[in-house]
């Protein structure tokens, strides 16, 4: 089994470019990361990782960005979380961009939509796959099931995501057995002065931006506020961008709009990198780059500024034991997302026996590439 103590910028690098070019499945991809950097690399212990999830699942934006530069943050300090946080958002740009082109030139994705039709099917599996192993790694009494059901429940009634961590972390504190306290690295004090000197650049970017070309502004600002109020991962930002970008400022038609969502389904890594077509659509090349940066930015911010005191706070068991609701609700979360993913399906006997082969594989650890590849081949050849 590969094992690197210590890696080097660029193994974090190559390592997190490999999981962003196959990171579908949005949040299911949390498993993919975990068996990469967990159980394959053993770069991190499973306590330090699932704790950053449940941090990650608090911050706005999409939990995998964060939970990529959370990993890289703790082995490699502040340039670690960059390299990581980078290496991984990078593939879905590059595919983004080449398919927001060839849109643009073409306006037709039927050949996208075909593809997509398979990984819908696909992805069912893939999201299932991570309930069950966040499940499997999570679930040590019945009360953490009890939590699960409950957050499940209220996930489903389309209450604001922010609420429903917020009720796990109290049912985890009065529902949790005694969670053993977490002793790990530290992270450097240079993090938050990071955080400062980062907030000063994005502050100072957005009055250039303010003074040189008032659009570019508004994309930026835009696209930040996005970012900032899209509690509960990727998905929860489509309202806001549909709001900013039809309702408020009519940039684009509903059926462009839609496009451009499909265009982000299909992308590997977070659904949030619509942000590229829709900056490519109106701005060009320039903003295509100013929508993706601004769009992920401030909930790295974020990161930045309370992971010092998250893991500070980990030494107190009760703190540990609402991020253990938190971890719990997660499954639930999971779980809502694969069933409301199986309503979006023509369901055939085809695509049943696809979807519980490809479930059967990722339970037996065949890595998800080969599986998203093959599962295309087929519906392309069928």
């Amino acid at each position: 089994m590969e094992q690197e103590a210590n890696p080097t910028f660029a193994d974090l690098f190559r390592t997190f470019f490999w999981i962003g070019l196959t990171a579908f499945g949005g949040l299911a991809m949390t498993a993919h990361i975990r068996k990469h950097i967990v159980d394959k690399k053993k770069w991190l212990d499973g306590n330090t990782f699932d704790s950053g999830l449940a941090l990650c699942q608090v911050i706005p934006g999409a939990i995998v960005m964060q939970l990529a530069a959370y990993v890289g943050l703790k082995l490699k300090g502040v340039k670690g979380a960059v390299v990581s946080f980078v290496g991984f958002g990078f593939p879905a740009f590059l595919i983004m961009f080449i398919l927001s082109v060839i849109y643009k030139h073409s306006k037709n994705i039927t050949e996208v939509e075909l593809i997509l039709n398979g990984l819908r099917v696909l992805i069912v599996a893939i999201v299932a796959n991570a309930a069950y192993i966040f499940g499997k790694n999570n679930f040590r009494t019945i009360n953490d099931w009890i939590i699960a059901i409950i957050a499940a429940g209220l996930f489903l009634t389309k209450l604001h995501p922010a609420l429903v961590l917020i009720i796990a972390a109290v049912l985890g504190l009065v529902l949790s057995k005694k969670v053993k306290n977490q002793q790990e690295k530290q992270v450097s004090t240079k993090t938050f002065t990071f955080f400062l000197w980062l907030l000063l650049i994005v502050v100072v970017c957005a009055g250039i931006l303010f003074l040189v070309n008032k659009e570019y502004f508004t994309l930026a600002t835009i696209m930040l506020r996005i970012d900032l109020f899209s509690f509960g991962g990727g998905l929860a930002a489509m309202p806001i961008m549909y709001h900013e970008l039809i309702d408020l400022y009519a940039w684009f038609d509903p059926k462009t709009f839609m496009d451009g969502v499909i265009l982000g389904q299909v992308t590997p890594g977070s659904i949030i990198i619509s942000a590229t077509f829709f900056g490519y659509m109106h701005f060009g090349i320039f903003g295509s780059l100013l929508a993706t940066v601004c769009v992920f930015t401030p909930s790295f911010l974020i990161l930045m500024c309370i992971i010092p005191f998250f893991d500070k706070l980990k030494t107190y068991p009760q703190f540990n034991k609402a991020i253990n609701g938190i971890l719990c609700s997660f499954v639930g979360l999971l779980t809502v997302i694969t069933y409301r993913f199986t309503l979006g399906i023509h369901w055939s006997l085809f695509n049943i026996l696809i979807t519980l082969l490809a479930f059967i594989l990722l339970i037996k650890k065949v890595d998800v590439i080969w599986i998203v590849l093959g599962g295309i081949l087929v519906f392309l050849i069928l």
